[in-house]
């Protein structure tokens, strides 16, 4: 009869080990800074993003760098909204206080639907929407997401004829390639700047320390204001949603970051069916192999996640998924899913952020000595019971 290993956990060690699993999704966003940091989907919900070049730009090659550049800002400037927001917070003696910011945003349809950055409205009570001159319109938030950092306003009273600003693909940039940033910087209205690709598949962080993947890198200079425009083709389709510098003063030098557009368009119909993203939730606490490596726990593998604790009703528990035994016998510890492994929980969120909900994900689970393959039917949020609430990240 051969001997399978039996890892166990203490008492003491459970105990530290259930602080440290709150603990593990905090992480740093070292010199990366929200633009207006320093400044005050399968369903169908039948959005239709406009994906057509506006007609009144030449085609690049037949006209100077200079006159493409004029015509694009001609074409797509009346389309960028300057967004105000307000907030009111009560201080201690009971007096109201207001703050004020502002950013960036595009025009997606006719309906009056303004794509912008969740950090741009996020807290906002009150939001007012111009196009250049005086005239403002009261606008209300349609929904946000702040795994990446993308929001959706729309105009109370949308005015008829607004310009709406075209999607490019993002799938397909090259470094190297112009492109033109349109926002309002330190509240200059509609401000043009321009520059190239600087870089793709760039990792950055949401405010609230989700990755964002495959940010575009721009020379093009941006600055906190531009939070929420429209990084432009020189065919002046949107490719890009600009929304963080890295800067250590927070003014720009010249590399700044942008959102897909194609992300964008993933999540934009969600916003404006549900108000938010819908994503698929494992419901587990799942501290790293590595992390608990480094405080001195004994570990049969050298990395993956260990299924700590799981939600009551949720993706793992109803798929068979085991945390830690009440005797301190290690529970299940996932090693890969879909070929991809998953050394932190980055490599997690990337791989849910790419499923939809009731989709099956088989993962490559460490149990009880050996490896198997687990397939998982991916659910919603399950209800959290008062056993299962604390400490569940996915």
């Amino acid at each position: 009869m051969s001997n399978k290993p039996i890892y166990q956990i203490s008492a003491r060690q459970i105990i530290l080990l259930a602080f440290a699993s709150a603990l593990i999704a905090v992480g740093a966003t070292a010199l990366l800074y929200n633009l207006d940091r320093f400044f005050p989907a399968k369903e169908n919900s039948g959005v239709a993003l406009a994906e057509q070049a506006p007609a009144n730009i030449s085609e690049p090659s037949t006209v100077t760098d200079e006159q493409n550049s004029i015509e694009v800002y001609k074409a797509i400037s009346p389309g960028v909204a300057f967004i105000n927001t307000t907030s009111y917070q009560q201080d201690f003696w009971g007096d109201v206080q207001e703050g004020k910011g502002n950013g960036s945003g595009s025009v997606i349809d006719t309906n009056g639907n303004i794509l912008t950055n969740y950090h741009v409205i996020e807290g906002a009570q009150k939001l007012t929407v111009s196009f250049g001159g005086e005239k403002t319109y009261p606008a209300s938030v349609v929904g946000g997401d702040p795994d990446t950092d993308l929001a959706v306003i729309r105009l109370d009273a949308p005015p008829p004829g607004l310009t709406v600003v075209s999607f490019g693909d993002s799938d397909k940039l090259t470094v190297g390639q112009k492109v033109l940033a349109i926002g309002n910087p330190f509240g200059l209205d509609r401000t043009l700047t321009t520059g190239v690709i600087s870089g793709l598949q760039r990792p950055i962080r949401a405010r609230n320390n989700r990755p964002i993947d495959a940010a575009i890198q721009t020379d093009a200079s941006i600055n906190p204001g531009n939070s929420g425009g429209p990084l432009l083709d020189k065919y002046g389709k949107m490719i890009g949603i600009n929304s963080q510098i890295l800067s250590p003063a927070g003014g720009s030098v010249g590399v700044g970051f942008a959102i897909p557009a194609n992300t964008a368009k993933r999540i934009i119909p969600q916003l404006i069916q549900f108000g938010e993203v819908r994503r698929p939730k494992l419901g587990a606490s799942l501290p790293t192999i590595a992390e608990l490596k480094q405080r001195g726990y004994r570990v049969p593998v050298e990395s993956g996640l260990l299924v700590y604790q799981t939600q009551a009703g949720g993706s793992a528990e109803r798929s068979g998924l085991k945390g830690i035994l009440p005797d301190g016998t290690i529970g299940d510890i996932l090693i890969s899913a879909e070929g991809q492994k998953l050394n932190d929980l980055d490599d997690l969120y990337r791989l849910l952020d790419k499923k939809q909900i009731g989709d099956t994900v088989n993962f490559e689970v460490y149990r009880g000595g050996k490896t198997v393959t687990v397939p998982v039917k991916l659910l919603g949020s399950a209800p959290a019971s008062r056993t299962t609430r604390r400490n569940i990240q996915e």
